[in-house]
């Protein structure tokens, strides 16, 4: 197999799991502060922007 025809494969596949961790640690971040975040929004006028 030709060397550049390799890399790019491996590169997506880098890329989607470092997309997919970043994704799910935001997604554990809005599940554990979620509320307090839509609260603040809420108290300053931003709520509607959910």
């Amino acid at each position: 197999m030709i060397k550049g025809q390799f890399t790019v494969p491996v590169l997506l596949a880098a890329g989607a799991i470092l997309a997919s961790g970043a994704t799910g640690l935001a997604f554990a971040g809005w599940l554990d502060n979620g509320a307090r975040i839509f609260m603040t929004m809420a108290e300053s006028g931003l709520a509607w922007c959910f």
